[in-house]
């Protein structure tokens, strides 16, 4: 396996790449200014306009290994007195919460949601050293760690929380429901299983022997870092400049990450990189084992029909039990689900989570 391909089968993490035109070079550029900020101004950027019919509070709290997650809480305004229902939103793998997860918040609490977005762990402005990488089981715990918040409010109905995963958090969503049984409903888009993809490559296609290089190149790197008292970073996500030869979906991931359009200089996908050794816990400790056991709570995934991401969709909705919806997008493609509110179902998000949460 020569190391570009090795890099390509780590894709969905260390995202390899996409092409540069001369027009997304133009709004490169504009970015400049985005990696300038100051710490104040990059948590004051957002990629999406506040409802003026919403509310939004930047809060804290902790999971149970005791590392500070930040998250932002949106409210309906003018709710009354009546406890509300109430959403964690997570997602996409390598984003944060100014992003997608918080332009769902945005819209959600317009629908008459409590809603609360937040920033994993070791990413963002949340807690957790060293910085940027990502574990199946603590990003798991993240999002009871986001019930545990917002059942603990005093105008939320502690029995009425339901969680949304997007992309990668899409799968650590279910796991967390899967063992959670706070959690009333879930409904995930553009849904990633990240261990499998890590472990097996995209459709399942890494070999054995192409695992076993990456785990003894993973080793070496160890040693490495061992050796300097420190983790090394991967390469860049995104890069400035590519060779031109990137499958369509990393096009599409850069056109959401690296323009106007979705860039934060928060984001690892946008502006960083996460650590050589991140796959490590992926590898061998599958999500999704005790799917089955959501029943009865009722699951909703969401994928795009042209998404590259549909199969991991359509596999856990084979394997989960009922009550269960698959919801196939026509035309979209993966990250048209992570801000194209003409094309997110928010509709079927609302019904989906009012008849759930009653």
């Amino acid at each position: 396996m020569t190391m570009k391909n090795l890099k390509l089968t780590m894709v969905a993490v260390l995202i390899a790449v996409t092409q540069l035109t001369a027009q997304t070079a133009q709004k490169i550029s504009s970015n400049n200014n985005l990696k300038k900020m100051n710490t104040t101004e990059q948590s004051e950027h957002y990629t999406f306009k506040l409802s003026d019919k919403v509310t939004r509070q930047k809060v804290s709290f902790k999971n149970r290994y005791g590392i500070t997650l930040s998250g932002d809480l949106y409210l309906p305004k003018n709710h009354g007195n009546e406890k509300l229902a109430a959403l964690a939103v997570s997602g996409p793998f390598g984003a944060v919460k100014q992003q997608s997860s918080g332009l769902y918040a945005n819209i959600m609490a317009e629908r008459g949601f409590a809603v609360i977005a937040f920033d994993p762990s070791y990413t963002g402005e949340s807690g957790g050293e060293p910085r940027n990488v990502a574990s199946p089981d603590i990003n798991t715990e993240d999002f009871s760690a986001a019930v545990d918040y917002l059942g603990l409010q005093p105008f939320i109905d502690r029995n009425k929380i339901g969680i949304i995963g997007i992309c990668g958090f899409g799968g650590m969503a279910l796991n967390a429901v899967a063992v959670d049984k706070r959690v009333k409903a879930v409904a995930t888009t553009s849904m990633y299983d990240m261990t499998r993809v890590m472990s097996k490559g995209y459709n399942d296609s890494m070999t054995i022997e192409q695992r076993t290089q990456m785990l003894e190149k993973i080793g070496q790197q160890r040693w490495e870092d061992a050796e300097k008292g420190a983790p090394a970073d991967g390469p860049r996500n995104l890069p400035e400049k590519l060779k031109g030869d990137e499958p369509q979906f990393v096009v599409d991931y850069f056109n959401y990450y690296r323009t106007p359009r979705g860039f934060h200089p928060n984001s690892v996908n946008s502006n960083g990189a996460w650590l050589v050794t991140n796959p490590l816990s992926f590898m061998n400790m599958p999500l999704l084992s005790y799917i089955k056991e959501i029943s009865p709570r009722p699951i909703l995934l969401i994928a795009g029909a042209n998404a590259h991401s549909r199969y991991f969709s359509e596999d856990i909705y084979k394997m989960a039990a009922e009550p269960k919806e698959l919801m196939i997008i026509p035309d979209a493609v993966h990250v048209d689900l992570y801000d194209k509110i003409d094309v997110i179902p928010f509709d079927k998000l609302e019904l989906f989570f009012k008849q759930s949460l009653k």
